[in-house]
């Protein structure tokens, strides 16, 4: 458990400034809590926390090198104790369960930082869990929805990325009615309006990313 007759030693990691910036500006207005080191991705995420040890980290989920994902599991296979908590512009559900199945504690919107930020540090801080109550409605609203096959994630990104849908099939392997089939199944399954939608939607809930 942690020491609060000390303060709380926060990592942040995010490759936004102006969210490092924020978020210890929000923090330096409380004397339970110090900011110890920032960094920019998943990689100096590592280093740092190996060096200081802090006792919350604060991981932005999308950083060039290495994702926030990746950096948790890295981290966690290391120090099973880590208590780290998501840092995320989107509610995707995709991502909180990919963040929490690597070992993270909580899950912070960006949006509504100010609101749960503190409130979160010493939850996790103190051993405990932290979920947005819409996070956990939507974590516990998709658990047990089919997600997409493998294959309807390769074609949802080739869309993604600007493909036509014979531009797929070639691509993949496979013919071009199959293709349209994969993506009637991917809208239907996403409730999504047409393929356009349905790749915004695979985006932001982090069934893909922009390559």
């Amino acid at each position: 458990m942690v020491d609060h007759k000390r303060r709380i030693t926060v990592l942040i990691v995010d490759d936004h400034p102006l969210i490092r910036e924020g978020i210890e500006a929000v923090v330096g207005g409380y004397d339970d809590i110090t900011v110890v080191g920032e960094g920019s991705n998943g990689r100096e995420a590592i280093q740092l926390y190996r060096t200081m040890q802090p006792d919350v980290t604060l991981m932005d989920v999308q950083m060039p090198e290495l994702n926030g994902i990746g950096a948790i599991s890295s981290i966690m296979s290391e120090f099973p104790h880590a208590r780290i908590a998501v840092l995320t512009t989107y509610r995707g559900d995709v991502r909180a369960l990919q963040a929490i199945k690597a070992g993270a504690r909580g899950y912070l919107l960006k949006s509504t930082l100010r609101h749960e930020l503190i409130e979160t540090i010493r939850a996790l801080a103190a051993g405990k869990r932290r979920f947005p109550p819409e996070i956990a409605a939507e974590l516990a609203a998709h658990l047990d929805q089919v997600g997409l096959t493998n294959r309807e994630v390769q074609v949802l990104q080739h869309v993604a990325n600007g493909l036509s849908n014979k531009e797929t099939a070639v691509a993949l392997g496979i013919g071009e009615e199959t293709v349209k089939g994969h993506l009637r199944n991917i809208m239907d399954k996403l409730g999504a309006h047409n393929r356009t939608h349905a790749a915004t939607i695979g985006l932001q809930r982090g069934i893909i990313d922009l390559t």
